[in-house]
């Protein structure tokens, strides 16, 4: 969550004149978004056991590595110009 509120002011940038509409779409999402994952998870334990979803959700971090991997702003491709 410490990354959200940058994620937000990025995403008013190209809309400086509907801030309000953009912050809402966000958390909107964020919240919408969390709660379907809860119950998804929840739908996950309730068949294959905490222990499992818990083993299976250490994995989540590698998402997060294999984002340094994503283009960069002002690159193509990974490749600077």
């Amino acid at each position: 969550m410490s990354g959200f509120s940058v994620i937000v002011v990025y995403a008013q940038e190209p809309l400086p004149g509907r801030i309000g509409m953009v912050s809402g779409l966000f958390f909107g999402l964020a919240f919408g978004l969390g709660g379907i994952g809860s119950v998804v998870l929840g739908r996950m334990i309730d068949g294959m056991g905490v222990t499992a979803v818990i083993q299976i959700c250490s994995w989540s971090p590698l998402l997060g590595v294999f984002a340094l991997w994503s283009p960069k702003e002002g690159t193509q491709s990974g490749v600077e110009h």
